[in-house]
């Protein structure tokens, strides 16, 4: 893979080693327990995970629990806009872990609604990760706009609604004509293919076979010449294929999984647990360079 990703004022080049991106949550009910409607609790757990080797915090204000209501938009940009406002404390009196951390790092504000991005991205962010699954171009264009990366997630449906439902006859071949199709939509927005991540939406829409056989497939996604996130931590998938109630313990079923994905060749991990994240990848990348 020779994949580029624009950003605003910069660009990644891949392949290298697979960015992790920490999950930072301005909520208090989501499903892993870890978050607070507290901006100056979300810096320093930022600075944190910064410190732990992420080289993308992900913001989010809403938990994505179907089983949880909606917040108004209006409070979500009361959450989001002064974290983004201060995110430079995340990160100006630090350092990078290593020479392959991204620095400064990424900004990833987690939003699916279009006014709520557009004021928030107004006010910086390097990528839109849009749960929504693109069902209009307004997202797109937004991010032509401000020339922010956009993250498109497979999903069936809209957020915040369950659609666990949904059955494939075969999940990759449709996830690849899903972003063939997404793709084409933010095209026309007027956004560039080197803006664009793809996220296979894992237990969004999705059955637990369907989850194991995207890992298992990744490799498929590559023709489509982008990036991939795999959005593994503490998933629900996990908890039910391996009888692990509490999210707080899947931490170890995670990394295994990770590992299993970079050697499929995923190029950005969404994590809880940063630290653990970058020990695993820093191992494998040890192990495959050592003669």
């Amino acid at each position: 893979m020779g994949e580029i990703l624009h950003m605003r004022s910069r660009e990644i080049h891949f392949p290298r080693r697979p960015l992790i991106m920490g999950i930072v949550n301005i909520n208090d009910d989501s499903f892993s327990g870890d978050g607070r409607v507290d901006v100056d609790w979300a810096i320093e757990y930022s600075r944190q995970q910064v410190a732990d080797g992420a080289d993308i915090v992900d913001i989010g204000a809403e938990s994505a629990r179907t089983n949880r209501d909606a917040i108004s938009e209006e409070e979500e940009k009361r959450r989001l806009i002064p974290f983004v406002k201060r995110f430079q404390e995340v990160w100006k009196d630090s350092a990078p872990c290593d020479a392959q951390q991204i620095w400064p790092p990424l900004l990833s504000v987690n939003t699916w609604r279009s006014p709520v991005a557009r004021a928030v991205l107004a006010e910086g962010g390097d990528i839109l990760n849009d749960m929504s699954g693109l069902p209009t171009e307004e997202n797109a264009r937004i991010c032509a706009e401000t020339r922010a990366a956009l993250l498109i997630m497979h999903t069936m449906g809209q957020p915040k609604v369950p659609h666990t439902h949904v059955q494939y006859g075969n999940v990759m071949e449709d996830i690849l004509q899903f972003f063939k199709s997404k793709m084409e939509l933010a095209k026309g927005a007027g956004i560039s293919p080197r803006q664009i991540i793809l996220d296979p939406g894992l237990d969004f829409a999705k059955q637990g076979e369907d989850n194991l056989r995207i890992i298992r497939e990744l490799e498929k996604l590559h023709s489509l010449n982008r990036p991939i996130l795999l959005p593994l931590s503490r998933k629900s998938f996990i908890g039910k294929t391996q009888g692990i109630e509490n999210p707080l313990d899947r931490d170890a079923a995670t990394v295994a999984c990770l590992v299993i994905g970079q050697l499929r060749g995923a190029a950005i991990f969404r994590m809880h647990n940063v630290k653990a994240a970058r020990q695993a990848l820093a191992t494998l990348e040890m192990v495959e360079s050592s003669s």
